[in-house]
């Protein structure tokens, strides 16, 4: 699975990865190692970090259809307990 990132992205990524080096590392990093660095990790780590959101979206979503039950749900045959608690109060 290759995770597409857009240009923009990119450039904003790259230009991270740039001012990481700068500022963390006692060498620098150039424009096409840093876009290379990037590709790297979006090929070796993206599907890691992808999978895990994918896996809390489910979480979230069964969390959601389990509560969808209590909010939505009507108590049956209701309609002679109404009748008697009508008649209680006349």
């Amino acid at each position: 699975m290759t995770i597409e990132i857009s240009k923009e992205a990119r450039t904003q990524a790259v230009a991270s990865i740039e001012r990481y080096f700068r500022e963390n590392m006692e060498e620098k990093i150039g424009n096409i190692a840093a876009g290379g660095l990037l590709s790297f990790f979006l090929e070796e780590l993206g599907p890691l970090v992808y999978n895990r959101a994918v896996v809390d979206v489910q979480e979230r979503l069964q969390a959601r259809v389990q509560e969808i039950d209590i909010e939505v749900h009507e108590v049956e045959f209701q309609y002679w307990r109404k009748h008697d608690m009508h008649r209680k109060h006349k």
